[in-house]
């Protein structure tokens, strides 16, 4: 059977091993040319073909529901659910998600783009499932690192205490999240994975002992018992919290992972099956450099190498913010950066090259880096929580509680805010100016450009009066000159005009503002001449400069990067009412809609955010007779 005719994964069933392994390597390549031509997530789904396969083949998928963790690892679970013809649209507009969807496929159960979050899902699953008095398997497959993140071992404490809720957690352990695994669990797992002993036993036991006669088909449960005695404190740890342990499986071995996931759906109550798997495994580049093959951008596939853009481009935001970090924290021992497992995203994995006393990785645990960062800042450090903006929303209390109601000075940088492109409704950065701008204390800026940025870095680290944030975008900026050293803070508050003009203002804030300037040259072209401020702060709003200009100019319009309820133009339309200057705001961003995986330019062209879009809205608002004119 090849592949391409697999379109309900229950077709693996009565397969043999060997039949299995050539759908393996299929499954290996298709994902290999796909993700060389398309860009996205590469080693997780190279890891967990055999454990996909080897699980399927024990399910009834009619029946059945299998929830999978950070949605990138389950690229196999794809090409075996009726997605194989589609899969060269990955993550391209109107194509196959890279993430999962419920929308996408009934097989997808639960949509996935965080970490630690399968676990709760299936339990929720399982325990309706009972309620309703049904019999199907559930499953979570947990893994890349997300055991790490609180919520899934909060699930696991509940589970543990439902001794007759049949569920199966699959823990994927390849060691890695995006970076490598940090903290007390992965070093533990990783203990288990390389003793000696367990290697001994997984490698000799059963060649030893097969042939004595009183073995006989007690084998298996032998060796398991033998294996707990190897490492006692391994399986004792889930165990003691309610779960039945097995493992750790070789994630690779068809055989060994079909037989243990059989005798796992047999058992009663909630179930752990450790499996171990190598990231990246089948393409040997990815094996060597986990973290560089975590993703990837189109690359040769006989290379490794990124395929080069057509002409350079300028450094992107977030190594223009590593790079004045790491020159400010040189200066000031006292700054101290924290990311939650996207050292290389964030670009701290700079600053944890070249200052490691001043770099801290909590894994993925956004809730602790927070309050991590506050307890820092409690004895004078200057904590820089480098963090993604659709990530940070899970720390919403924590800010709130632990940071703002204190007003402690921890500096939030939001990397990836705004329309990040082929990720997805989960990973657009939406949403941070509204979520943050409603909480005392704290102070929002982002950057017109990354120059702008630098001067905002140095005013994030500097400022002690309270919490304050920046965003900045994904992708690189403008090409604007940068400097090395010498930046001076901004002023709190204070916005800038850019261009004079009688007849409209425009504010831009962050991303927005090179766009304004674009729309007013377009208005320019027809007798409409705008002032465009940049806004560089939603909170504090610089009301001193925008409200008489607001009520001289008598027609307003804001420009932002996220969502327009409760965003940057709300603040400007609230300030104005507060003022009781009673003139038209035309707020222009992103509407009420989840935007979906494309380009950030596709994007763009469908939410009418582009330069033009953007000048003819304006004039069908509040030009008419020009707008007419044009037509």
């Amino acid at each position: 059977m090849h592949l391409s005719e697999i379109t309900h994964p229950n077709q693996l069933h009565g397969l043999s091993v060997r039949q299995l392994q050539q759908i393996a390597r299929q499954i290996r390549d298709k994902h290999l040319q796909t993700v060389a031509a398309t860009g996205g997530h590469l080693g997780p789904g190279l890891g967990v073909v055999e454990l996909t396969l080897g699980l399927y083949q024990t399910l009834d998928l009619d029946r059945d529901k299998v929830i999978w963790d950070v949605g990138h690892q389950a690229y196999p679970h794809k090409l075996i659910t009726g997605r194989y013809s589609d899969f060269h649209t990955l993550r391209q507009k109107d194509g196959v998600a890279g993430y999962l969807k419920r929308c996408e496929s009934k097989f997808d159960h639960f949509g996935a783009g965080h970490a630690s979050t399968s676990i709760s899902a299936a339990l929720g699953m399982a325990m309706a499932r009972d309620m309703q008095g049904e019999k199907f398997k559930v499953v979570a497959v947990i893994g890349d690192g997300a055991l790490t993140g609180g919520m899934a071992l909060e699930a696991i404490n509940h589970a543990g205490h439902l001794p007759k809720t049949n569920l199966l957690v699959v823990l994927n352990d390849n060691e890695m999240s995006i970076s490598p695994n940090v903290g007390a669990i992965p070093r533990y797992l990783n203990k288990m994975r390389l003793s000696p002993p367990m290697q001994f036993i997984t490698d000799n036991f059963e060649e030893q002992f097969k042939h004595i006669p009183f073995v006989g088909d007690e084998l298996g449960r032998i060796k398991e018992g033998m294996k707990r005695l190897a490492v006692p404190k391994v399986g004792a740890v889930f165990e003691e919290l309610g779960f039945t342990y097995m493992g750790p499986v070789d994630g690779h071995n068809l055989e060994e992972l079909i037989a243990t996931f059989q005798q796992a759906h047999q058992i009663t109550g909630p179930v752990l099956v450790h499996v171990a798997t190598v990231k990246g495994k089948g393409y040997e580049i990815a094996e060597k450099d986990q973290v560089g093959y975590h993703a990837q951008n189109p690359f040769n596939l006989a290379t490794g190498k990124a395929i080069p853009s057509s002409k350079p481009k300028p450094p992107a935001y977030a190594k223009v913010f590593s790079h004045t970090l790491v020159k400010l924290a040189e200066q000031n021992p006292k700054i101290v950066g924290i990311t939650a497992a996207m050292a290389t995203g964030t670009g701290l994995d700079k600053l944890q090259a070249k200052l490691p006393n001043q770099y801290i990785d909590v894994g993925i645990a956004e809730q602790h880096a927070v309050t991590l960062a506050a307890g820092l800042a409690c004895e004078g450090m200057r904590p820089v929580a480098a963090i993604y903006s659709t990530f940070l929303q899970r720390a919403y209390d924590q800010i709130i509680h632990d940071v703002c109601i204190q007003n402690l000075p921890v500096f939030f940088c939001l990397d990836r805010a705004g329309i990040v492109g082929a990720d997805g409704p989960t990973h657009q950065g939406m949403y941070d100016i509204s979520y943050l701008r409603c909480i005392p204390n704290m102070v929002l800026m982002a950057p017109k450009d990354e120059a702008e940025l630098q001067r905002m870095v140095v005013t994030g680290v500097e400022y002690t009066d309270g919490p304050i944030a920046m965003r900045f975008p994904r992708g690189n900026g403008y090409g604007v000159p940068l400097m090395e050293e010498g930046w001076e803070p901004l002023e709190i508050g204070k916005a800038e005009i850019l261009r004079n003009g009688d007849d409209l203002l425009i504010i831009g804030y962050g991303t927005m503002v090179y766009p304004a300037m674009q729309t007013a040259e377009i208005l320019s072209e027809h007798g409409i001449e705008a002032t465009v401020i940049n806004g560089r702060f939603a909170k504090p709003l610089d009301t001193e400069l925008i409200l008489p200009l607001a009520e001289k100019i008598g027609r307003v319009v804001t420009l932002e990067e996220g969502c327009v309820i409760g965003g940057f133009g709300s603040a400007v339309a609230e300030a104005l009412l507060d003022a009781d200057i009673v003139v038209p705001v035309k707020r222009i961003g992103i509407p009420d809609e989840l935007v979906d995986h494309a380009t950030p330019e596709e994007s763009k062209v469908e939410l009418g955010l582009t330069s033009q879009q953007i000048a003819d809205r304006i004039m069908q608002a509040y030009f008419k007779k020009q707008a007419s004119a044009v037509v």
